[in-house]
């Protein structure tokens, strides 16, 4: 794994510009262009309430095909009526003039506050910015415009061998606070060289955000303009992917570093975050017992701000589980901080309190639950909850 980001694979240009929709004057309107027509999929947030960059994306990427995506940070285009749907379409319609595209093959993506339009002069002016700049280089200056809480861009990227052709799959995204499970995670980018068939794209996508992206949690919430894009052009002269089998499956295993990759800078990088958190269950007796316990834990305020003060106090994170909606035998639970069992058959261990503060006192911890009552594993990652969330949140709009 590299991090050379959207660009790395054949045939992707990108760039990110400062057209002045932020007020630290950052980058803030980024495009990614393929010099093809490229395969293409998508998923987006299930809030009910959609902004308008991304239910115009939503509504386009059904054709199968995208040439380029645009995305701006400092202003979501959400909850604005007819204007918010023009200015989508205005932004689709100028951008495809530059790049010589029809504006249904041009996908947008807007993040920022709700509830305020679109300065279109600066919009424009930052299109045409980023057009001119656009560079096989520019992966990185993409991944920073599109960023608004976060406090460091995230990308990656990795290499395979398909078919005695090198693929290459690249990933930018964005995404800080408003996290939650069930693709209301984040904007996120994945560029690919491969040649693989739209259905295969679009299942290849849907079954890796469920192990990756559906599998973290932040706060909670879940925002207005979250959505997962897949462009596929082909460059990479592999015979395409049209059926499941062994190149599939490693176009899929490889597609999953990359999104379990990004997924972790998303939890790590949680507003206020100072730890990245992973929460693993084991011996769940079905999918959705285990998805219930994961999803309790990881949004827990008393869970989260136990692992910022570093304490070890486990039976906070025994009680969500209990709380979670999960049917489960209390009596045959195990819980682990690290390699530290704090917990036996539902029972409180007298376990070393020093041991306990040095692993939570680490950047990275994983906690396990184990269950003893199926062959269901699963994993979610989530952060600490610190002073500095509420600061970020209690401010935001200025």
């Amino acid at each position: 794994m590299n991090n050379n980001g959207i660009t790395a694979p054949r045939g992707f240009l990108a760039s990110g510009v400062a057209c002045g929709l932020k007020n630290n004057k950052g980058k803030d309107l980024a495009m990614v262009v393929s010099e093809n027509l490229a395969v293409a999929a998508g998923i987006f947030t299930t809030n009910v309430v959609k902004g308008h960059s991304l239910l115009w994306t939503k509504n386009k990427i059904k054709n199968g095909h995208a040439r380029a995506i645009v995305i701006n940070s400092g202003c979501a285009n959400a909850c604005l009526g007819a204007r918010g749907d023009k200015d989508a379409q205005d932004m689709a319609l100028y951008a495809s003039s530059l790049i010589g595209c029809e504006p249904d093959n041009v996908m947008l993506g807007s993040t920022g506050v709700i509830g305020f339009p679109l300065d279109m002069d600066k919009i424009k002016k930052g299109i045409k910015s980023a057009f001119d700049s656009l560079s096989s280089q520019g992966g990185a200056r993409a991944a920073e415009a599109i960023m608004t809480t976060d406090t460091f861009p995230k990308e990656t990227s990795k290499t395979i061998e398909i078919d005695d052709k090198t693929i290459t799959l690249g990933g930018m995204c964005k995404g800080s606070g408003m996290i939650h499970p069930n693709m209301a995670t984040m904007i996120c980018l994945i560029t690919t060289d491969a040649a693989i068939s739209q259905e295969m794209l679009d299942k290849a996508l849907r079954s890796v955000a469920e192990k990756s992206f559906n599998r973290v949690s932040v706060d909670g919430d879940t925002s207005v303009c979250d959505q997962l894009v897949i462009m596929a052009n082909g460059q990479g002269g592999n015979t395409p992917i049209i059926s499941e089998g062994s190149d599939y499956e490693a176009f899929v295993s490889a597609l999953l570093d990359v999104s379990v990759s990004l997924s972790k800078m998303l939890a790590k990088d949680g507003e206020g975050a100072t730890k990245l958190i992973e929460i693993q269950v084991k011996g769940c007796k079905d999918i959705e017992s285990a998805h219930l316990i994961l999803n309790a834990i990881a949004k827990s305020p008393l869970v989260k701000t136990a692992f910022f003060g570093q304490d070890a106090n486990w039976g906070r994170i025994f009680t969500a589980a209990g709380y979670s909606g999960a049917d489960f035998d209390p009596d045959s639970v195990d819980i682990y901080l690290g390699d530290l069992m704090v917990c036996n058959n539902g029972i409180g261990l007298n376990f070393d309190e020093e041991k306990a503060l040095e692993i939570l006192k680490k950047d990275e911890i994983i906690v396990t639950l184990d269950f003893k009552s199926g062959q269901v594993n699963d994993r979610i990652w989530t952060c600490d909850l610190s002073y500095d969330y509420v600061k970020i949140n209690g401010s935001y709009r200025s």
